[in-house]
């Protein structure tokens, strides 16, 4: 079977519980992958605002740690996740670590990156915060490069809501 949309997939919380992402569908979705270490860190100062603006219109923000760009993310679920809520209030999930690219690729993340190639027509994620926005029908709509910040996406994710 063919992935059609984010409902065809599953994600894992830090703690090992998965959740099913059909029940993220009729949500506008914005999909992140993260890194503690990384000079696009204070993105997620950003992100925070976007769920709390946005949140109570059906607007979630699912962020990804990822070790894969300069070994910026090295902790463990659980310091990644008590780092992300001390040092900026994070309240939207945070999943476990996941590998965006190469042979260890999460299922989710290579139908992310099918979905919505970058620039030139490149399916690997570059770097740490790359972002992906999806409909409430549980498809991709766009692609937003690392140095993209949450800022500048608040129009494409009002236009979905």
């Amino acid at each position: 079977m063919t992935a059609k949309t984010i409902a065809d997939f599953t994600a894992t919380l830090p703690n090992g519980t998965q959740i099913n992402l059909a029940d993220k569908l009729g949500k506008v979705l914005l999909v992140v992958n993260t890194a503690s270490k990384c000079g696009f860190t204070p993105q997620y100062d950003g992100l925070e605002k976007l769920w709390r603006d946005y949140g109570d219109r059906g607007f979630e923000v699912i962020a990804f740690p990822c070790n894969q760009f300069g070994g910026q993310e090295p902790g463990s679920a659980d310091e990644i996740d008590q780092f992300c809520r001390v040092n900026f209030g994070l309240s939207f999930p945070l999943m476990g670590k996941v590998e965006v690219n190469g042979a260890g690729t999460d299922p989710l993340w290579q139908w992310l990156k099918d979905s919505a190639p970058g620039i030139l027509g490149t399916k690997a994620v570059k770097w740490n915060f790359t972002k992906f926005l999806i409909n409430r029908e549980g498809q991709v709509v766009e692609r937003f490069a690392p140095q993209v910040t949450p800022e500048k996406m608040a129009a494409a994710i009002e236009a979905l809501l």
